[in-house]
């Protein structure tokens, strides 16, 4: 029985045009020929601010897959809370920063797999920080760190 009802409900799907894995909000969608908006949080050796220019190893991978994206990036500079309320608020489309696989922020935001590789990590595993819910965003951006900077 279990399995008629598994069947069903694949030969359903096969017939939609429902992409797995999907974004909520879009987020891939209007990212992809358009701005990716990107809340920078200063972390010695990952991503420096000087005036308005944000540089470093985040903001260049992050910019590699705006590339990717056919996207421009706006980096705005705020600090780790103000980037998860404007996450939630659908202000940012990713947070980067000083966040590591042990950031306190998993509950109001979606966290990458934690990356050593990336050049000034220090053997800690950098995060970056999505919308809760955007998994096609946050699935491209992983496929993509992972061959830049390995799982």
């Amino acid at each position: 029985m279990a399995l008629a009802a598994v069947s069903l409900v694949c030969c359903l799907l096969a017939g939609c045009s429902v992409t797995i894995p999907t974004d909520p909000d879009g987020t891939l969608e209007r990212v992809t020929g358009g701005t990716l908006r990107v809340g920078a949080s200063p972390a010695v050796g990952l991503v420096e601010v000087t005036g308005s220019r944000v540089t470093g190893p985040l903001p260049d991978l992050v910019s590699g897959f705006a590339a990717t994206r056919d996207a421009d990036v706006e980096f705005t500079v705020l600090g780790e809370e103000e980037i998860v309320d404007a996450l939630e608020a659908g202000r940012l489309d990713l947070g980067i920063g000083p966040m590591t696989n042990e950031s306190p922020w998993s509950e109001r935001a979606s966290m990458t797999r934690g990356y050593d590789t990336v050049p000034g990590a220090d053997g800690r595993k950098v995060v970056l920080l999505l919308p809760l819910g955007e998994n096609r965003l946050q699935s491209a951006l992983e496929v993509f760190l992972d061959e830049e900077v390995g799982p």
